[in-house]
């Protein structure tokens, strides 16, 4: 899986380097709509959907046209095509893209999350939880090989003594949206979920709370905005104003109450209780996952590497300014 997502990606670059586009975006100036890809959609994304929801967006004079991309290699290749104008998603893809050699592609502008959104579930209630000892001889469904919460969970239990195979079996192969129900089905001692989900599971009886992943890996980039330079030379301001909307729904977010925030994001989540968001808003912020500034740091980016080369997926050093223009969050 990870091997043919860096080759998509790649693939990708070499198409966008030798193709004109008829009808590119990123090199014009945008008419006040944005066209956003996302990698998946998500509560652990709250702050760019408050800042549509509540007008944010509008104030600064953008419409947003929201698509969802359904994985990180169809959200880079809408924004390598032109079809999209900016994506949300993993800076691991711009991360890979840097390191297969090309020289034209789009920059990190800015950071949403700063935690693995994950939590990791038991079927048990667990007491004194450590990597070193609770998961030792247990079985995990973490997430596909390759895709971030799988690298970022093995990462943690590499650096505690744990190896797939040898005293842990992780379950990579289980597809994203049917990682509850195979858990629940199975004799996998343990789950990770992203919110609504595990609130969700953990709300039947099913399932308990173990622990957050993102505490346990520190700050990492886990989604970013990303565009081409060309695209945000040409439309600074809107960017600005972009930035400026998600930091305005970032401040609403840790202002009000999760109830609040709750109706601020129901009208992006359709058959989705207010409770059940209500409760994934407070998961959320317990584990600071939204950053406050849409610069990312050097440090951060530096153990988003260490993830990614402990996983294989990168083999060298990619350079923080080759992918990343702060230049704009700097300012907000």
């Amino acid at each position: 899986m990870k091997k043919f997502l860096i080759f998509v990606l790649t693939l990708c670059v070499c198409l966008s380097s030798s193709i004109v586009f008829v009808g590119c975006k990123g090199n014009q100036k945008s008419n006040g709509t944005i066209r956003l890809n996302e990698v998946t959609h998500s509560v652990f994304y709250a702050p760019l959907y408050v800042a549509i929801n509540l007008g944010y967006m509008e104030e600064e004079g953008i419409t947003i046209e929201l698509t969802n991309g359904g994985g990180s290699d169809a959200s880079m290749t809408a924004l390598l095509s032109g079809s999209a104008d900016m994506a949300l998603m993993g800076p691991e893809t711009v991360v890979y893209v840097e390191a297969s050699g090309s020289t034209n592609h789009p920059v990190v502008f800015g950071q949403l999350t700063k935690k693995d959104g994950c939590f990791l579930i038991s079927k048990t209630p667990i007491s004194n939880f450590s990597f070193e000892t609770t998961l030792i001889n247990k079985t995990a469904i973490i997430g596909r090989n390759g895709g971030m919460p799988a690298m970022t969970f093995e990462w943690i239990a590499n650096n505690s003594g744990l190896t797939n195979g040898v005293n842990v079996t992780f379950d990579k192969e289980t597809a994203f949206n049917m990682m509850a129900s195979v858990f629940e089905a199975t004799d996998a001692e343990f789950c990770t979920m992203f919110e609504p989900t595990a609130s969700q599971f953990v709300g039947t009886g099913k399932g308990y709370y173990v622990c957050s992943v993102g505490e346990y890996a520190g700050e990492i980039p886990y989604t970013c905005f990303m565009a081409y330079p060309s695209y945000i030379q040409n439309n600074k301001t809107q960017v600005q104003g972009f930035l400026r909307a998600i930091k305005k729904a970032y401040n609403y977010i840790f202002s009000h109450t999760s109830s609040e925030v709750a109706a601020a994001l129901a009208p992006s989540f359709d058959g989705t209780s207010e409770s059940s968001l209500a409760a994934s808003v407070e998961k959320y912020l317990e584990i600071d996952a939204w950053s406050s500034s849409p610069a990312m740091s050097k440090d951060s980016f530096s153990r988003l590497l260490s993830v990614l080369q402990n996983a294989g997926t990168l083999t060298r050093n990619v350079e923080f300014s080759k992918v990343v223009d702060n230049t704009l969050a700097n300012e907000i």
